[in-house]
């Protein structure tokens, strides 16, 4: 019971993993208030959750909105008295067509989409948070970056890489300006994941394109979402009190 009667904030709730991690916390006692932007998504995996036993309540939002994220934070803020855990799950490279496409098929609409779904969404909620936690001295930040922030994944567009690698800096520097108040911010880097919405794409590669994916992978096996949230749930308790600024590249041993 990790989280036994923590508030944990976790955006991206609906699928994913978002909703991998929600599970485990839930499981283990949290608070888990999920923010997505899918209202029958998000009140599926609430649903979900509090029927196995656990405490969880949804919270509709746009991500890439300061104004809605502002309002979300400060409700739930207001209804629970503090904010103890605060995963930035929001992210993915499939919102636009090509992204895989090279950086001068990019437009530059598709690259700004890119950089506010991911870098800009995880700033926004941070933001939001920093001041609660502060307030309370102590806190968590999990951030969810991709080996392409580090440049081990050639399938993976110059905006994405772009955007996680941003992801992975702010949480380095972040940990400099929180750590004196007791918060904690950390990062995860996964290599390619088994998500809903990463397994269509999956699914349509030859079988040995998918075969040398595997090959490529000490541990022999693509990643599916439990397999990034427990590393998440980790850097999210007090397993983790003295760890700050680290990314972990959640690969299966995956170096390129």
């Amino acid at each position: 019971m990790r989280f036994k009667d923590k508030v944990v904030l976790i955006t991206a709730v609906a699928n994913g993993i978002g909703r991998a991690s929600a599970n485990i916390m839930a499981a283990e006692g949290a608070i888990v208030v999920g923010v997505d932007n899918h209202p029958e998504r998000l009140d599926t995996a609430m649903n979900a959750l509090n029927a196995a036993g656990g405490r969880a309540h949804g919270r509709l939002c746009d991500a890439m909105d300061q104004g809605q994220v502002d309002a979300v934070v400060a409700a739930v803020h207001k209804e629970f008295g503090r904010i103890d855990v605060l995963v930035n799950a929001v992210g993915g490279s499939t919102i636009i067509a090509r992204p895989s496409a090279l950086v001068e098929e990019h437009s530059l609409d598709d690259w700004q989409k890119i950089i506010n779904f991911n870098l800009n969404g995880t700033f926004l909620f941070t933001h939001a948070v920093v001041p609660i936690m502060k307030a309370q001295k102590g806190g968590k930040i999990v951030n969810l970056a991709s080996i392409a922030g580090r440049g081990m994944s050639v399938a993976s567009g110059a905006a994405y890489a772009a955007a996680k690698g941003g992801i992975i800096a702010l949480t380095r520097k972040l940990s400099y300006e929180l750590g004196p108040f007791g918060i904690n911010i950390n990062a995860i880097a996964p290599s390619l994941t088994l998500t809903e919405r990463i397994t269509p794409h999956w699914n349509q590669r030859a079988p040995e394109a998918q075969q040398a994916q595997i090959d490529s992978t000490p541990l022999r096996r693509v990643a599916v979402a439990a397999d990034q949230a427990k590393v998440i749930c980790f850097l999210a308790s007090s397993d983790a009190d003295f760890v700050t600024g680290l990314t972990i590249d959640v690969t299966g041993g995956q170096s390129g």
